[in-house]
């Protein structure tokens, strides 16, 4: 049985990642630390500890989940990495590639795991495309088109502080990414050939939308933003045929049923829970036994390209 700590008790970890470890068949949730001793202790953990250094100083803590935000991502999993717990660290793993590649190192160094938290990576239906995708049945891959967008109340949130990691393309566009990557693990260079921006007073992207192209010609179109309509999309096409998620849970299915259109065909998902999943396999992966995780190879490369799509300016 892994024992889990968890730095930061904010709305995922309250509302799935504590659920999921009460739920895991081969984890337990031992103890938290957050800001808020009264939010740690609702979580159901073993022991509330009052300080982040307390809980990485727990000899009883196998792994530990970062639930900060995003500019906290790097400290925190390097002080969790050196105290000699795996890290199950949440997206975007950092801020930019330097910091990512400098998590990455350290891992290596204390002989850890280190994963980010993209968590439908581990759902089903992902699953399945990305088997399909490399067992290349339907032909090569030829583009990839998706989309996250949502709308909410941001005041006083980190999402609207530059300094804190804010904005769409970190916050939504990962995942975006991420399934580029996945679809192409020989990761090829990116060419980018546009990229268009709604920036907020405070300096953050509210929307994002990128074009470009993979070195192996597959064309990209990914949108992000704080600022429309609800929706999320995925569309790949091959040289064959398309493969489309269907409704408007293209990243987010959790505990409901969920479908995709493959051709003509269309191939439904029992409901599932994504982050139990992850975080099954994570525990069974630091535990030696057969498993699945987010390789760091894909992380550092989606940081890469992160950066890549906030360097980029078109030219007008």
């Amino acid at each position: 049985m892994i024992r889990w700590g968890f730095l930061g008790a904010g709305w995922i970890a309250q509302t799935a990642l504590a659920p999921a470890l009460h739920a895991a068949h081969n984890s337990t949730l031992h103890a938290v630390a957050s800001r808020d001793t009264e939010r740690s202790a609702a979580l159901n953990p073993t022991r509330v500890h009052q300080r982040y250094e307390d809980l990485l100083d727990d000899p009883e803590i196998d792994a530990v989940y970062i639930n900060l935000s995003n500019e906290a991502h790097y400290q925190w999993s390097i002080a969790a990495l050196a105290a000699g717990k795996h890290v199950l660290c949440e997206k975007p793993l950092a801020l930019n590639h330097a910091q990512a590649q400098g998590m990455a190192d350290n891992a290596k160094k204390h002989n850890r795991v280190l994963t980010e938290a993209v968590w439908h990576q581990w759902h089903p239906r992902f699953a399945r495309i990305r088997e399909l995708i490399e067992r290349g049945d339907l032909g090569a891959l030829t583009s990839i088109d998706s989309s996250f967008c949502f709308t909410g109340n941001f005041e006083n949130n980190y999402r609207l502080d530059p300094q804190m990691g804010g904005g769409s393309l970190l916050d939504v566009g990962v995942y975006q990414v991420h399934v580029w990557s996945a679809l192409n693990p020989h990761n090829d260079v990116v060419n980018i050939q546009s990229v268009d921006r709604t920036m907020s007073a405070t300096g953050v992207d509210m929307t994002t939308r990128v074009s470009a192209e993979l070195g192996n010609g597959v064309r990209i179109k990914a949108l992000s933003s704080f600022e429309m309509p609800e929706t999320q999309s995925i569309v790949i096409s091959t040289e064959q045929t398309t493969i489309e998620c269907l409704g408007n849970d293209a990243f987010t299915s959790w505990n409901k049923p969920s479908s995709m259109r493959v051709a003509n065909q269309i191939e439904v998902f029992a409901p599932v829970d994504p982050y139990r999943l992850m975080v099954e396999n994570f525990s069974d992966y630091i535990s030696d036994k057969p498993a699945w995780i987010l390789g760091l190879e894909q992380s550092l490369y989606v940081s890469q390209v992160l950066d890549q799509i906030k360097e980029f300016r078109t030219e007008r």
